[in-house]
């Protein structure tokens, strides 16, 4: 709150630094610790990843084109699929939401920068350098790791090469290394928002976006460290010898699965939360009407957070888990469905009869949310123990996967960076090249993704570079459809880098959107605001908009 301990502490301490030193595109090769600063280092770092992560899904789905194997050899195709998974979800999707809730957070709540900007510094700096010790694994004469991006032991505790530093090794090192740079994320954003927002930010006058990415947050708090404590421990044994996985010493691989899934199933609720509250500030703003039940969908984002630490099981199903705890875990499957379902809604309520302005960012989120519903049907569908049995292992997984992962959540970042852009950067991006992208990139994920569910429901199972000429026609349409979801990015890429320094000069608020962000400077200054904001109304509400009134 206002007046709080961190707040005095930043304004004669850490937020005298290389902000104020740095100006220009220097800044952003420095070690800086102005939030905003860091907040693009973030976004662009992992748009990077993702542009490498996604050439390798797009060799990946040359191979698969053809039925027979005749692309790359079966080593090799295995790392790529286990470093197109590992840096898709650590390296692309997790930083760059980060990245914005790191420019946007401070903003949004009235502060002057994260409770702790060093801290925020070194939490960045970590995610090049494990990114890097995953590409480097590639020239490495075992090659990279094979074990695909869960690393289930006994497989990842292989090493028919012999040599100690091998690709498995570096996968575990660079998760573990992910791992601690995300908890270190955790605590300075519960921390920023707990204790920094502005006199009269009230928790039910934050935006949704600050409440999502503090769920988010206290999950990555509440679940992440078992992840990082997994890879450390397979770490040990593969390179120490010790047996706490190897089930022929004597240790457990399922435990593993337990570890690793207990947070790898809330991960998905860390990215697809921010993605939430991206479709809830967005989503009012071209509507031109405030968000339906904002309290509702705000309670609804810690309802989401809290039923899905208790449903990592829903992925053993097939491990031979009790029956009981598969009846379990079924019912806690299907509830994180209600908190769900009130947020789209929410979402729906708003839209009828809004004033819709079609701009970018509105057709990305409203795109995002229609195939949201539909990997949500198929995720109901999934937690069904029968049918989970069905497909497990099969197509179908991965093609619900990604309709949550790209149709939902990569869609609600592009949504973010066209909408916020103006703020970034003061300048406007060219709508045309917007809708473009858009267009390219809706069609291309669904010819991509949507034919792997009946390749599912026929029975053919992923992680193979070879299979039955009988799954072939689908094959050709999901890769045609991934290398036009790849050319999708070119107008993307051509629009944001041309109109960063030499596009249209924004208006301070184009959007006529009703957050705090929006009554600063664009881009905004070093610490954010002039004075302190007085915040005397609700979001969302228009024609009551925020005031910096002292």
């Amino acid at each position: 709150m206002a007046n709080n301990p961190i707040e005095g502490i930043l304004d004669v301490g850490e937020r005298s630094g290389a902000p104020l030193e740095q100006t220009g595109w220097r800044r952003y090769f420095s070690f800086s610790t102005d939030h905003k600063v860091i907040g693009v280092q973030y976004l662009v770092t992992s748009f990077i990843f993702f542009l490498i992560a996604g050439l390798l899904s797009m060799i990946m789905r040359g191979e698969l084109i053809t039925p027979p194997a005749d692309l790359v050899d079966r080593p090799f195709y295995n790392g790529l699929f286990t470093l197109h998974g590992t840096m898709m979800i650590f390296l692309w999707i997790i930083p760059s939401l980060v990245g914005l809730a790191n420019y946007l957070v401070p903003l949004m709540i009235g502060a002057r920068d994260m409770a702790f900007p060093t801290l925020n510094a070194i939490a960045y700096w970590i995610i090049p350098f494990s990114g890097l010790l995953l590409l480097v694994s590639f020239l490495l004469p075992s090659g990279t790791a094979q074990a695909g991006w869960w690393s289930y032991p006994p497989i990842s505790l292989q090493n028919p090469s012999g040599h100690l530093i091998n690709g498995e090794f570096m996968w575990l090192l660079g998760v573990a290394l992910l791992g601690i740079s995300s908890i270190m994320g955790a605590v300075n954003f519960v921390t920023t928002i707990v204790c920094m927002r502005a006199p009269g930010m009230t928790y039910f006058r934050m935006p949704i976006f600050v409440w999502t990415v503090l769920s988010a947050q206290l999950l990555q708090l509440s679940c992440l460290p078992a992840l990082t404590g997994a890879a450390i421990l397979l770490f040990f044994d593969l390179t120490f010898g010790t047996t706490f996985f190897n089930p022929f010493e004597g240790g457990s691989p399922i435990l593993y699965q337990h570890l690793f899934w207990f947070y790898s199933h809330p991960a998905v609720y860390v990215m697809v939360l921010p993605a939430f509250g991206i479709f809830s500030e967005i989503i009012p703003a071209f509507s031109r009407k405030p968000l339906f039940g904002y309290r509702s969908v705000a309670i609804a984002s810690f309802g989401i957070a809290m039923v899905s630490i208790f449903v990592w099981v829903h992925h053993m199903f097939a491990s031979g888990t009790p029956g009981w705890m598969r009846m379990l875990f079924m019912f806690t499957t299907a509830l994180v469905a209600v908190p769900t379902g009130i947020k789209v809604f929410a979402w729906t309520a708003t839209v009828w009869r809004g004033k819709l302005h079609l701009d970018t960012p509105m057709l990305f989120a409203l795109g995002g949310v229609a195939m949201f519903v539909f990997a949500g049907i198929t995720g109901v569908m999934m937690g069904m123990v029968p049918f989970d049995l069905h497909v497990n292992n099969t197509y179908f997984v991965v093609g619900h996967f990604h309709y949550v992962v790209f149709n939902t959540i990569t869609m609600a970042i592009f949504a973010a960076i066209y909408f916020w852009f103006p703020k970034i950067t003061g300048r406007m991006y060219v709508e045309g090249w917007g809708k473009l992208h858009f267009w390219l990139t809706f069609i291309g994920a669904n010819l991509t993704f949507f034919p792997m569910h009946p390749l599912g429901l026929q029975g053919m199972v992923r992680r193979i570079s070879s299979y039955n000429p009988q799954y072939a026609d689908w094959n050709i349409v999901a890769s045609l459809g991934a290398f036009l979801l790849g050319m999708a990015t070119l107008p993307f890429i051509v629009n944001i880098v041309s109109c960063w320094n030499r596009g249209r000069k924004a208006p301070s608020n184009p959007w006529r959107a009703t957050g705090l962000e929006w009554t600063t400077a664009s881009p905004p200054p070093v610490e954010n605001f002039e004075e302190i904001p007085v915040v005397t109304s609700p979001p969302y509400g228009y024609g009551k908009v925020m005031t910096n009134e002292p």
